[in-house]
């Protein structure tokens, strides 16, 4: 079998384009004088110790072995997390077991250019080399820094053998960092600070937590994650941390889903280690090369939602084109989802009066009314004959809209047991018509994905066509207006001989193909039509998040993990993206003795406050005991009717959010949103049971005097002014949410 090497290595190319207009030309008397061309505010700076690098925001210091140090450039000082040394290399490569330690950077003949690449109009190139005498081994350390971000470094590292022998290499890392929160705050132990971790890991793990002195996380990418029942994966290739005066954010711009780590671990020292790690089994011939991902590292000051707000554009750079949301998508949504996996016509037909009365207009058919996963045709026992279609016409006669529930690539095999419905899995007849469709594992059996369910390769061009005609099935012949497709995640490696693939890292690089098709296919049949994803319990895998109009905050287990996840979402596709909150219910998630799940939440203000989509699951009429815990009672009803009012009347999901708070260390936890001239904070205290008191400022004010208001409760809260904008002696419970208007 013949070698095989990854190779990542980034190519820029400039692109000359020359226009003449030679009758225009033919008719000026005069040519005009050229405008001088723009030239980069980055300068570098190089010595036999350290090659610093120095843009607006940041400053960024390459030593010998080569750490990158990052500083956040503040008005009087400079700001840092990292404690580099001269023993900790910011990027190496193990070979047989050993991690080459002899690789010097040659920083004094740095080659020093502009940068060319997509990310930037202007900006500059270094590129240093060192060669270890022990291997062989010749690194070549490509670091880009653009105006157009002045906080971000990119770099580009790969090795290669100029040896006579071959090199088995086991692994490598890059973007390998030393962090210290006393650095940038006295008297702070050195791992205390705030981090997010964008891995997928087990449904409900928290993404945004406090450094501990024993901290330790994996954070593996794209890889199928066995934590539960559930089968989790993919994820966002970044981690982030932040103290009161400075955040640092490492991770990889690729726009392919590769399956790597970005492992985080306090030491024994109490300093925070964190990097870029890839186990890559490959031999080396001599003159070939391996390269790592490019990588970068951010400073900024504020929370994740900086870090996440720089990658983001970072990756827009490099083509990441995210999807424009519709006004369909910040319509307050109830799901069907609280009669369960026996959901009937009658049911979904029952509710339709109450909805109407609490000014609803889009709705969800969740799960239960297929036959298997992977045929996506209705269950004749629950949904006989058309039933489905006579479901949505009359939603639709009744003046709303509904979307459909369903799970793109996953399909009954046959193997594995439905963790829902508690048996085991059937054969679909897509894989009994279509068998050589499945992403076969290394041993040749059927890989399973999500919910321990079977997988057709989304690299195939037939699997691609067969889910643009399921998707035109369920938008233009059952006449639905778009999805919930759950279960998102990543799929597995696909080593099936007979689907020719390059690498086995095809299929999972092809996901994202399968999501654009549903998109795409759906907005062309309803332009006006509501795509949303589910990761759940987890952050969504960035290959398919351009694909979707309307993100959710996917099962959270709380009031906090839907205001925070509603933030990260809008950092990453925009202040004024659409943000399902999910149902309410799961704002309180508990567990019977048998340990089934119940939902009972009613926060509303953690999903309106924060500028998320408004969403529920209640059960109405009484269906029975076993809907009790969701059905819409008399008591409950006055509740949802009054934050259903609210949000329609206000719909601030549609509106800025701005990022002024920061977590971890503003208190009360505050959120703003801007609109219509309008100013909207949300605050929020530990609990429904805590009563905060103090002073809250209103951060993000023009000059001038405010009205004040408590629109959850109408209550009149005073006049501030912008020069003093502070409420005074405040305390609330639980939360309080405010407008202020101009005066």
């Amino acid at each position: 079998m013949g070698t095989v090497i990854r190779k990542l290595s980034r190519q820029f190319t400039l692109a000359i384009h020359v226009a003449i207009a030679l009758g225009m030309l033919a008719a000026c008397a005069k040519k005009p004088s050229a405008t001088p061309a723009a030239t980069s505010t980055v300068s570098v700076t190089t010595s036999p110790q350290a090659l610093t690098i120095a843009t607006t925001g940041a400053t960024f210091a390459l030593d010998p072995v080569g750490y990158l140090r990052a500083a956040l450039k503040t008005p009087g000082a400079e700001f840092t997390l990292d404690d580099s040394s001269p023993t900790t290399r910011g990027a190496s490569i193990t070979i047989r077991g050993q991690e080459v330690s002899d690789l010097v950077l040659d920083l004094t003949h740095a080659i020093v250019t502009d940068a060319h690449g997509k990310i930037g109009k202007l900006g500059k190139r270094v590129e240093v080399g060192a060669t270890s005498p022990s291997t062989g081994v010749q690194e070549t350390l490509v670091v880009e820094v653009y105006d157009d971000l002045p906080t971000m470094a990119f770099s580009s590292v790969s090795f290669k053998n100029t040896g006579s022998g071959e090199l088995q290499i086991d692994r490598a890392a890059e973007q390998q960092h030393v962090l210290n929160a006393s650095l940038s705050e006295a008297r702070t132990a050195p791992y205390q600070m705030w981090s997010f971790h964008g891995s997928s890991e087990a449904w409900g793990k928290e993404d945004v937590m406090p450094i501990s002195a024993k901290f330790s996380r994996a954070n593996p990418m794209q890889q199928i994650m066995r934590n539960d029942e559930n089968m989790t994966g993919g994820g966002l290739p970044i981690v982030a941390f932040w103290t009161r005066n400075v955040g640092q954010a490492i991770g990889h711009v690729e726009l392919l889903p590769l399956q790597l780590a970005l492992p985080v671990k306090t030491s024994a020292d109490g300093k925070v280690n964190a990097g870029l790690t890839m186990d890559a089994p490959a031999r080396l011939a001599p003159g070939e090369t391996f390269s790592m991902p490019m990588s970068f590292v951010s400073v900024f000051r504020g929370d994740f939602y900086e870090a996440l707000r720089l990658y983001s554009a970072a990756l827009q750079g490099e083509g990441w084109n995210l999807a424009k949301p519709n006004q369909a998508d910040y319509e307050a949504n109830w799901c069907g989802w609280g009669y369960e996996m026996d959901v009937t016509p009658k049911q979904m037909l029952d509710t339709i009066p109450k909805l109407k009365e609490l000014g609803l207009k889009w709705t969800t058919l969740d799960a239960g009314w297929f036959n298997n996963r992977g045929d996506w045709q209705p269950r004749q026992k629950t949904f006989p004959a058309d039933s489905v279609k006579k479901v949505v016409d009359a939603y639709h006669k009744a003046g709303m809209k509904m979307t459909i529930w369903w799970i793109p690539i996953a399909v009954e095999d046959g193997g594995g047991k439905d963790i829902l419905n508690h048996r085991a899995y059937q054969l679909s007849e897509v894989v009994k018509e279509h068998p050589d469709w499945l992403i076969l594992d290394k041993d040749g059996k059927p890989a399973r994905t999500t919910a321990d369910l079977g997988a057709l390769c989304p690299a195939l061009p037939e699997v691609q066509e067969y889910y643009k005609q399921v998707t035109t099935r369920f938008i233009k012949d059952w006449d639905f207006d778009g999805h919930k497709l759950d279960f998102s995640y990543t799929v597995p490696r696909c080593y099936n001989p007979k689907h020719h693939h390059k690498s086995p890292a095809d299929s999972t690089n092809a996901m994202g193909e399968i999501y654009k098709i549903i998109f795409e296919t759906t907005r062309a049949l309803k332009p006006e039509s509501v795509t949303q994803a589910c990761p759940c319990g987890t952050p969504p895998n960035f290959a398919w998040l351009p694909y979707i109009d309307q993100a959710v905050t996917a099962d959270p287990v709380g009031s906090r993990q839907v205001r925070l996840r509603t933030k990260m979402y809008k950092a990453l596709l925009g202040p004024k993206s659409a943000v399902y909150g999910d149902h309410v219910e799961l704002t309180d998630v508990r567990h019977a003795n048998t340990g089934e799940e119940i939902d009972v939440g009613k926060d509303f203000a953690s999903t309106v406050g924060t500028g998320a989509v408004l969403g529920t699951k209640f059960t109405w009429p009484d269906n029975g005991p076993h809907f009790k815990l969701v059905e819409l009672t008399p008591e409950k009803e006055t509740l949802w009717r009054k934050w259903i009012d609210i949000y329609n009347a206000r719909k601030l999901a549609d509106g800025t959010f701005r990022d002024l708070y920061v977590y971890g260390y503003d208190s009360p936890e505050a959120y703003a949103i801007e609109k219509d001239g309008v100013m909207y904070y949300a605050f929020f205290s530990a609990n429904e049971k805590t009563e905060w008191k103090g002073d809250l400022e209103l951060r993000g004010l023009a000059p001038g005097k405010y009205k004040v208001t408590d629109y959850a409760e109408n209550k009149d809260l005073g006049v501030v002014d912008a020069s003093d904008p502070h409420l005074h002696n405040i305390d609330f419970k639980d939360h309080l949410l405010i407008a202020v208007s101009k005066l």
